[in-house]
């Protein structure tokens, strides 16, 4: 079985929001994009929280995204997974990225928003041990913007992503 691998991250002005996936589904990969597949809603929420146009090319995406204080990244650095589903996710040779590197870097951070269950899961399991006691930063699931969450409508997703607005 192939070993997958996230993208490095992508950093934002003066961070103080992190956005975790899990691990890019194969259409990313394939494209080497974050959130490549069109039917994820991960774009359209940011074109909603901070007015960043999305009719344009990934390179434009990012750039605009990075004028804000967010980093993209995802928890998962290389796992075994069959396809795109995160319930695919196998539990040998699973790495998680250097996260707690990061936010020592970034001191300003105090949100965790973990795109989906699986985010969290594996934060929790993988990261939340490694970061210091004495920093003070909110963990924080939010829906996945996966379509393969479809219990819940691209308003409801929004709305519960609204909650990044208050760590700006």
């Amino acid at each position: 079985m192939v070993l997958v691998h996230s993208f490095e991250p992508i950093i934002g002005n003066k961070p103080r929001i992190i956005i975790l996936g899990s691990m890019p589904g194969v259409v990313s990969l394939q494209a080497v994009q974050y959130y490549a597949n069109p039917r994820n809603a991960f774009w359209s929420i940011m074109a909603d929280l901070f007015a960043i146009e999305i009719d344009c090319d990934y390179e434009d995406r990012i750039k605009q995204i990075s004028h804000h204080p967010v980093i993209l990244w995802d928890t998962i650095k290389a796992c075994h997974r069959p396809g795109s589903l995160d319930s695919k996710i196998q539990n040998y040779q699973l790495e998680a990225n250097n996260i707690p590197s990061l936010l020592n870097q970034y001191s300003e951070i105090s949100l965790v928003a973990c795109n989906g269950a699986t985010s969290e899961k594996y934060f929790n399991k993988l990261v939340k041990t490694q970061l210091p006691d004495d920093r003070d930063i909110t963990i924080k699931r939010l829906p996945s913007t996966s379509p393969a969450n479809a219990g819940m409508t691209y308003e409801q997703k929004l709305c519960k992503w609204q909650v990044i607005r208050d760590y700006l």
